[in-house]
């Protein structure tokens, strides 16, 4: 793959995405994806609506966010006690949504399970599965979802699996067709579908002119480390925020991944 004519494109003045300049943070956060991308053999438009998932959800900076962490703010890390009080104060403006109960304080043993990563995991139970589906312990430690390496593994293994909603990117991106407006779904219903869809095609751009094509013998998702744990019930998903309220809120994983996770093995042993 010619990574030079992929940031080419990308940074390209029309192309919808970085603009004309990426910075170093934006470029390490690319590589990750696209080395995983092509360590697994993941095909092109899952590819590039993978990229184009990391780009929304992190405000373009490809990097782990803490949720309420947006483009335009100036503190990229804040402590946890921060995004717990700009959430607190959200939620009783009302802006957050369908939001029941307020997830993000912190519980007996003083850890909070507000929104990180890629593609954000909030709730304990979600944060199990996740962790368990990638072989780590972010039950033990959350903040490991705010590693790229691991960040990465969840953004891939959910939107593979269907583990964030039990909608998978084999559901609308196939051999024969790629809605991106709908494989929204996968994430985070309609939200913002149709310009995530614009910047999978922009992402899609790229990968062609860098000349990306998929392994012949993709790596199976996660397929190093799967269990198969027991997950609590986990409380209905909460709707994210819109601009101005300037509070990105990832998704709740659905408990739907155990037979998404099947549906994939079936695949793969019928394929055999």
């Amino acid at each position: 793959m010619n990574r030079s004519a992929f940031y080419a494109s990308a940074r390209a003045r029309a192309s919808g995405i970085f603009g004309t300049s990426l910075t170093q943070s934006q470029v390490d956060g690319c590589e990750a994806v696209l080395n995983e991308a092509e360590r697994r053999g993941t095909p092109l438009k899952h590819a590039a609506y993978i990229l184009a998932t990391d780009y929304h959800e992190t405000g373009g900076q490809m990097q782990p966010v803490k949720e309420t962490v947006y483009a335009s703010s100036k503190d990229r890390n804040p402590s946890d006690d921060t995004v717990i009080r700009r959430l607190d104060v959200a939620w009783a403006a009302g802006r957050l949504g369908s939001v029941r109960t307020p997830y993000w304080r912190k519980d007996a043993d003083g850890k909070s399970w507000f929104g990180r990563s890629l593609v954000q995991i909030t709730h304990k139970a979600n944060y199990q599965k996740l962790g368990l589906l990638i072989g780590v312990d972010l039950v033990k430690d959350p903040s490991k979802a705010l590693e790229l390496p691991i960040a990465v593994q969840i953004l891939f293994v959910g939107m593979e699996l269907g583990s964030f909603t039990g909608k998978a990117l084999s559901d609308y991106i196939t051999d024969g067709r790629a809605d991106y407006v709908g494989a929204r779904r996968i994430v985070n219903g309609r939200d913002k579908a149709a310009m995530i869809a614009g910047y999978a095609v922009a992402f899609e751009r790229a990968l062609v002119a860098a000349g990306y094509k998929s392994a012949t013998k993709p790596v199976l998702p996660g397929a190093e480390t799967i269990t198969v744990p027991a997950v609590p019930a986990v409380d209905a998903p909460a709707a994210g925020t819109e601009p101005p309220a300037k509070i990105e809120h990832g998704p709740v994983p659905s408990g739907n991944w155990l037979s998404a996770l099947i549906a994939v093995l079936a695949k793969l042993l019928k394929g055999k």
